[in-house]
């Protein structure tokens, strides 16, 4: 079996692939647990520097009596200078940590710098970017194995110490409730992006810290290229059979890569993030996410290439929708055309009957069509979705070889 993760970036293709470990294969899933350990932790010193980042924008703090009350470890302006102050190997520590793991060189910006501007936004994303295939296992394995060794020279050890060193103020960073309203002042939520584990910074940034499957399934690392995963089936019927899953980077320039994968796929499995309508690409500010989905939706089901390949679409991160259909964003102020209501039901409806009318009108060839609304880090959920997805793709192909 040979099944292709499709969608733009931060959809949940990596997330989706991850679940397809846990529950096909969990014992080879948790063999790698602990090589997921400085990318969580890479997550959480992104988030923080991310903070570090607002707060250097601006001269000071403002802390006003209102903050101070309701907050639970209220500081002043001089003890957010201080904590910055002690904060400040934070930043060599996601220095060394993207050295382990990434794809892409990062030099550490100027102390005068300001904002961080390498990176995808003003004050810098929480991801990173890994190199196509497992490389960047390979290297946390042998740097866990052989600290003193390798190009990197325990990185990995270094920043873990100074991690656990700055835990507590970390802690004190996030829970003051004047840097909660500074990030709002300036439209970070960091709590809605991926990859965000600063409510777990003192279990995160422990010593003795092992992930969960809940944090491996959170962790963000940004695919660039193609990464081929070869699952050996250990639960169900197909135990001991191998299928093999594409999961391709999903930014605008890496779509071009796509084509050649389209060729002898049993299936596609599209994700669609659909909490994104009141958002832009990251790499075009002028394009709103829902509307590049549906595009590129409508892509996949005219290409001929893949006119007999299953097609299973997952309109994804449920969870975010609801919250922000629940907070009073307003769905038709992002998608003009649309006249229902407000709620979660009457725009998944909406969604999920917009995705169908263009599989049908613009596939090649009449084919049947499988659509589930999920959330990617909700693991129950996905052990119903990943199992119906399954036996949809056997039983399928099992009918077109005249075999039931």
């Amino acid at each position: 079996m040979r099944m292709l993760l499709l969608g733009q970036a931060e959809s949940g293709k990596s997330t989706m692939l991850k679940n397809f470990q846990l529950h096909f294969a969990p014992k080879a899933f948790h063999t790698e647990v602990e090589l997921w350990r400085p990318v969580i932790q890479l997550n959480l010193v992104r988030s923080v520097n991310v903070i570090l980042n607002v707060l250097s924008s601006i001269h000071d703090t403002p802390v006003d009596a209102a903050s101070r009350r309701a907050s639970t470890r209220p500081l002043s302006p001089d003890g957010h200078r201080l904590l910055r102050m002690r904060l400040a190997p934070i930043r060599q520590v996601e220095l060394s940590l993207n050295k382990a793991l990434s794809a892409v060189p990062v030099e550490q910006p100027p102390a005068s710098a300001g904002p961080a501007t390498l990176l995808d936004g003003p004050y810098g994303p929480l991801d990173v970017c890994v190199r196509s295939g497992s490389e960047w296992k390979t290297r946390v394995q042998e740097q866990m194995l052989f600290p003193g060794r390798g190009a990197a020279r325990g990185e990995l050890v270094n920043a873990a110490r100074i991690l656990e060193a700055c835990r507590e103020d970390i802690i004190a960073l996030w829970e003051d409730s004047s840097v909660q309203a500074t990030l709002r002042t300036h439209g970070v939520q960091l709590q809605n992006q991926p990859g965000f584990f600063l409510d777990q910074a003192a279990r995160v940034a422990a010593h003795d810290y092992t992930p969960t499957e809940e944090d491996i399934l959170k962790a963000r690392i940004r695919t660039t290229g193609v990464e081929e995963y070869r699952v050996e089936m250990e639960t169900a019927t197909e135990k001991g059979e191998a299928w093999t899953l594409y999961d391709v980077g999903g930014h605008r320039g890496q779509r071009a890569a796509w084509a050649p994968y389209f060729d002898d796929v049993n299936a596609i499995v599209f994700l669609c993030p659909i909490a994104g309508f009141d958002q832009v690409l990251s790499e075009d500010k002028s394009v709103n996410r829902l509307r590049d989905s549906m595009k590129l939706w409508k892509t996949i089901c005219k290409s001929k290439a893949l006119a007999n390949a299953k097609f299973i679409l997952l309109l994804n991160k449920c969870d975010i929708l609801k919250a922000k259909l629940d907070s009073g964003v307003k769905f038709s102020d992002y998608v003009t055309v649309y006249e229902g209501g407000n709620t979660f039901e009457d725009v998944t409806s909406y969604l999920k009957r917009s995705f169908q009318i263009i599989h049908k009108e613009y596939s090649p060839r009449k084919r049947e069509l499988h659509v589930h609304f999920t959330c990617a880090i909700d693991t129950s959920m996905m052990s119903v979705v990943l199992t119906s997805i399954r036996e949809f793709i056997v039983m399928d192909t099992l009918k077109e070889l005249t075999l039931v």
